[in-house]
């Protein structure tokens, strides 16, 4: 769904319900890492500033399982991206990473760096009962280009992903096949 927020900037915007505690969907889906497996031929690294890279093999990052404000994330898709080949970057930082508490809902927000895309990403995970509701949206926009001119192309795009991602995200909750960086 494409919404608009007060200054009439298009955000896309997809929600879903996980079958599984707020706790546990936060683990899944507000961790980057996770999103390689979602995101069609793209490939997901995290590096926090000074530190190696963490990216889906995360086991190499001791001691340090879960993502952090400052933090950086370069998401890579194209046909070879996955195997280590070139395609579109896609440069993010942390800006704000609060688990969910009770009632209160986890909130993540990744602002968009270029090159190429320009913007923000957040990511909602509340509890709904024994399972969490998941709000994951996005506003984004070409570098280079006033923004005006690319951010509804920018939001029907990313609207198709989001839906896509969150899809497979609850598939792999309902499958049990989720795996947290614990």
């Amino acid at each position: 769904m494409i919404t608009r927020d007060r200054d009439r900037t298009p955000w896309a915007r997809a929600s879903r319900v996980l079958p599984l505690d707020a706790e546990r969907a936060w683990d899944l889906v507000a961790d980057a890492r996770h999103h390689t497996r979602w995101v069609p031929l793209t490939r997901v690294d995290l590096t926090r500033p000074g530190d190696e890279a963490a990216g889906p093999g995360w086991e190499r990052w001791p001691g340090r399982t879960a993502p952090e404000v400052g933090d950086e994330i370069l998401a890579v898709s194209g046909p070879t991206a996955r195997r280590g080949g070139p395609g579109l970057v896609d440069r993010m930082r942390i800006e704000r990473y609060e688990r969910p508490l009770g009632a209160v809902p986890g909130v993540a927000v990744f602002q968009k760096l270029g090159p190429v895309l320009l913007g923000t990403a957040r990511i909602e995970v509340e509890a709904a009962g024994s399972s969490a509701r998941v709000t994951w949206s996005e506003s984004v926009h070409l570098r280079g280009l006033p923004p005006g001119a690319t951010r509804w192309l920018g939001a029907l795009l990313v609207d198709a992903m989001l839906r896509l991602v969150l899809d497979r995200a609850v598939r792999e909750a309902e499958g049990g096949t989720q795996r947290t960086a614990a």
